[in-house]
């Protein structure tokens, strides 16, 4: 089309990437997880996905074949997981340190990482490939689990969309577990607090330390 104008007005024409701005790639990016989520949501309405709660998943993984497939950051996975479980990360640590790039990490500092010490993150790229190495054989039964059980929704509609049928999402995620869910965790943390960082892990260890005298009281 472009050649047709140069010839038609005389003047030559240069196509241009089209560039768009941070904000807008941003809310691009937004968009897209929303429309992903919305889809995992409907593939658990139709049953084409599994929703397994926290005091089923020792049950699914042990007599029915599930294998765990945890999608949390590689900090999270450091403080607790489960033992003999395949991690891969779908959001990986944000490594833009341009202007635009250092800009995002002090107010995502600001607002949200001085207290949880989640670090700015963006989807990983090769999440399928990595995943289609640990897991070749795209009949196995993955059972994918996040902290709270939305980053796993997410997971669960590109799974699905690129040919994992026998897939089970962790109603909850991690967060809801206790000790008893799954016996054999590794790491220096509680399953169920590996999301948590920051100020509010102090926090949470003066709320465990207050229960803890209030029990001995």
């Amino acid at each position: 089309m472009a050649v047709q104008l140069s010839r038609l007005y005389g003047v030559p024409i240069r196509q241009r990437p089209l560039l768009l701005s941070p904000l807008t790639r941003r809310r691009t990016a937004v968009s897209q997880v929303r429309a992903v989520a919305k889809n995992a949501q409907e593939l658990l309405k139709s049953g084409e996905v599994e929703a397994i709660g926290p005091k089923e998943a020792a049950t699914a993984i042990n007599s029915e074949g599930f294998k765990l497939l945890d999608i949390r950051p590689a900090w999270e996975w450091e403080k607790a997981r489960v033992k003999e479980s395949v991690h891969v990360a779908l959001f990986v640590k944000d490594e833009d340190y341009g202007p635009i790039g250092l800009l995002k990490k002090w107010v995502h500092f600001g607002y949200i990482g001085l207290w949880t010490g989640q670090y700015l993150t963006t989807l990983n790229p090769d999440f399928i490939k990595e995943v289609e190495a640990a897991v070749p054989d795209k009949n196995t039964k993955l059972l994918v689990a996040c902290g709270e059980g939305l980053r796993s929704l997410i997971a669960v509609s590109k799974l699905h969309k690129e040919g994992y049928k026998n897939l089970g999402w962790l109603a909850g995620g991690f967060n809801r577990t206790d000790e008893t869910d799954f016996p054999s965790v590794e790491g220096p943390e509680k399953l169920q607090y590996a999301t948590i960082g920051g100020v509010s892990y102090y926090f949470l260890q003066l709320l465990v330390l207050l229960q803890a005298v209030g029990k001995n009281s």
